[in-house]
């Protein structure tokens, strides 16, 4: 097996420096000059009608340069359902709504001149709750829908469960709820829009996909009579996204008509308050799950159905079902499957892609119901979980082709590192979950492809153009060290550059794990085109066939004859400054052959699977309920890691997610405003919260993947929530259905299971 120089190696980020010393520049580090800066007015109701706005005194104020409402622009609409506006006009759904927007020259004056306008509010009746919502009688979000259910149809069955559940031995029902968290960027959103003299549009953004935010922008620009012209998108380095920059907002349209009506640059930076208000988090969901087994213990059939909280508009959370099926159809092997899902219109905040995208939640239900499973037919859960683990070569319900699965090697970590079996302290507990995940990217779109440009200098310097985003997860990083692999150049030899849509091929944006896989494969293809085109040259140059030829360490070798060989830089330059000299530069468009699901839900959405297992010891404290994680193993299947010490960071990050999500974090909302939208009473984990993660790779070597890699972006985060849920069931014998699984709440379990209830 050829040893690898760059692929495998725990190489730090390229740009960790730059993040260390303060040199990355964010989008609060741009200034453009004779920018302005734009303040949005947000809604006092969840639900009004507007009945006059006076914006009179704002347009008064020395330094204003433009205020506009919902009357003072066309009429764009964005969004999946196309059912949200820049600025609202007749009425407000949410207490996000945006009413009014000002550009001013200084912050001050901008937050100022909202403070003056004027809104006049006709109170209507509102819904917080989904099944309220669904109620005969319940205030409609949207009038013209005639109905607050979402008209999408997302029910999967597959096999009989009707017939399977008869002939289960044994069967458990279950109702979960899980509740609003958000995505705690470091960085807050916002945006630059500028407009040229031919009024093309530049946006500089943190955007996670710049070419679809492109196209976003150009159906606003024809929106506002600016049919034909050119949108470039600009991205500043990304502090944070977690799917929470996944689609276009409001603010980024608010700048853009500002910008157009002051024919100045214009900024919008959200506060921290704004950061947790007007933009969009995990979404909500009212869970029932029914499994049951053979007398053996063989899963046969799974039978879940969820009401979901849409918020006032729709957004990427009205399509997480379509990920929910996933691990409902897929995690383990279950012949039978139901599911049906509910998207529901309220006028709380709407939801959004989140890290993980509906398989955390799903997850959840799944593996709890798993332990609950395993205890009904005796059999021990890791026992239980080994005799249903998927293997290399099924073919799913849904029809999802397992390529590579260590799913069974993680559980075996994962019990082996965890001490299962092992003695435990009084209050002591363990507890395990699993995971699948697509991990060789997933076919949502029409395209999942991604381009690459590779261009060569005189010196065996590399500069890789490429679609990807990367928003911290050390995109650029992987790529450099695929290229370089490739190449048989050094790490430090590769620049990578993906910022800037008029430089940088298509990409259909940074989700569903698939950077990895889809824009490292895209480069593995471009560097193939371009070595090739280099062991031709060397072939005439060193007098041997294309196909005895190799790179490593800057140079060009004979494998026949490994002493002749040619440094990379000298055959270059005799290239470019021979006769008909030439400069090397290569393309590739890497689409992966996944499918997007048929109307049956049924197709192989993702070229490979990414799976896993978290297993977490715990300590119940009694008294207060409080859990303390004493020991956390998370296993995961990547194909073949590529930067060992890149993955390892992204498992620390999704596992510390993972717990917020499980013990701490919910966005408390009363009657749909948000109460707590700061760091204070919003309970993050900090430094001091952390948790010791100890890591296991398990490597399968995809066939697809480059160099065999899978996605793993966010994998560790979904299983982490059930494997604590069923420690503390373990430790104290309460088994928790709602999260966060908050001291309070499991106090309450603990002090109900002793009075007998």
């Amino acid at each position: 097996m050829k040893e690898f120089t760059a692929v495998g190696k725990p190489i730090p980020k390229l740009d960790a420096v730059d993040k260390a010393t303060g040199r990355a520049m964010y989008i609060q580090d741009l200034k453009v000059p004779g920018m302005l800066y734009g303040k949005i007015l947000y809604s006092k109701y969840p639900h009004a009608r507007i009945v006059h706005m006076d914006t009179s005194k704002a347009k008064k104020l020395p330094g204003v340069r433009v205020v506009l409402t919902g009357d003072d622009i066309p009429p764009l609409k964005f969004g999946f359902y196309k059912d949200n506006t820049p600025l609202k006009r007749g009425k407000v759904r949410s207490y996000r709504d945006e009413v009014a927007a000002v550009a001013a020259v200084d912050p001050d004056v901008a937050q100022e001149a909202l403070e003056l306008i004027e809104v006049h509010y006709e109170p209507l009746p509102a819904v917080f709750d989904p099944e309220e919502a669904l109620g005969e009688g319940a205030p409609l979000v949207h009038e013209e829908h005639r109905s607050n259910l979402l008209k999408l149809p997302w029910k999967m069955h597959l096999g009989d469960v009707e017939e399977a559940r008869k002939q289960a031995r044994y069967t458990v029902e279950d109702r979960f709820r899980v509740t609003w968290v958000t995505h705690c960027c470091m960085a807050p959103s916002g945006c630059i829009a500028m407009f040229d003299s031919s009024m093309n549009l530049t946006m500089y953004s943190n955007t996670q996909i710049p070419s679809l935010a492109q196209k976003d922008y150009l159906e606003a620009l024809e929106g506002m009579g600016l049919k034909g012209r050119r949108v470039r998108v600009i991205k500043a380095c990304i502090g944070g996204a977690f799917g929470s920059k996944l689609d276009t907002y409001a603010y980024e349209y608010i700048a853009i008509l500002l910008a157009q009506a002051t024919r100045k640059p214009v900024c919008i930076l959200f506060d921290r308050k704004e950061e947790f208000v007007a933009t969009s988090g995990r979404q909500p969901a009212l869970i029932k799950i029914a499994q049951g087994c053979d007398g053996e213990g063989r899963l046969l059939f799974r039978d879940v159905s969820m009401i979901l909280d849409n918020g006032a508009y729709t957004s990427w959370g009205a399509t997480t079902p379509s990920v929910m099926m996933m691990p409902i159809s897929s995690l383990y092997r279950v012949p039978n499957v139901r599911y049906e899902a509910r998207c529901v219109y309220t006028n709380n905040t709407y939801s959004q892609a989140m890290r993980g995208y509906g398989n955390p939640q799903a997850t959840f239900a799944i593996e709890s119901s798993m332990d609950r499973l395993a205890e009904e037919a005796g059999i021990d859960r890791v026992d239980f979980r080994l005799r249903n683990a998927n293997e290399p070569g099924d073919v799913t319900p849904q029809e999802f082709k397992i390529t590579t699965c260590g799913l069974k090697d993680c559980i075996e970590e994962v019990r082996k590192r965890l001490g299962w079996g092992e003695p435990k302290q009084k209050d002591e507990g363990i507890g395990m979950a699993c995971l699948i995940h697509v991990g060789g990217g997933a076919r949502v779109y029409k395209s999942d492809g991604c381009g690459t440009i590779i261009k060569l200098d005189d010196y065996g310097k590399v500069d890789v153009f490429t679609g990807a985003t990367d928003m911290g997860q050390g995109a650029d990083t992987v790529i450099a060290q695929v290229v370089a692999e490739e190449l048989g150049v050094e790490v430090e030899d590769v620049r990578v550059m993906h910022t800037d849509t008029d430089v940088c091929p298509w990409d259909v944006g940074a989700h569903a794990s698939r950077t990895t896989f889809v824009a490292c494969n895209s480069a593995l293809g471009a560097a193939r085109n371009i070595k090739e085109r280099i062991l031709e040259i060397a072939s005439r140059q060193m007098g041997e066939l294309p196909e005895n030829l190799d790179i490593r360490n800057r140079e060009v070798f004979s494998t026949r004859e490994p002493e002749k060989r040619l440094e990379l830089g000298k055959l270059l330059r005799k290239a470019h400054f021979s006769p008909s000299g030439q400069m090397l530069m290569a393309e590739y468009f890497y689409d992966p052959a996944n499918e997007n699901l048929d109307k049956t839900f049924r197709g192989n959405l993702s070229m490979t699977y990414t799976f896993g297992a978290h297993g977490v010891r715990v300590k119940v404290d009694r008294e207060t309920g409080k859990v303390k994680v004493l020991k956390y193993v998370a296993a995961h299947d990547v194909g073949k890691a590529i930067n060992p010490m890149l993955l390892e960071g992204q498992v620390y990050g999704g596992a510390l997610m993972g717990i917020g999500y499980a013990l701490t974090e919910q966005l408390l909302l009363d009657k749909g405003q948000v109460m707590n939208p700061n760091f204070r009473d919003y309970k993050i984990l900090t430094a001091k919260d952390a948790v010791d993660v100890e890591t296991c790779i398990v490597e399968t070597l995809d066939k697809d993947g480059p160099f065999g890699a899978k996605g793993i972006g966010e994998p560790g985060c979904v299983p982490t929530a059930p494997a604590i849920a069923n420690a503390i069931y373990d430790a104290v014998g309460v088994r928790m259905r709602e999260l966060p699984m908050t001291p309070e709440r499991v106090l309450a379990a603990i002090l109900e299971q002793e009075k007998g209830g």
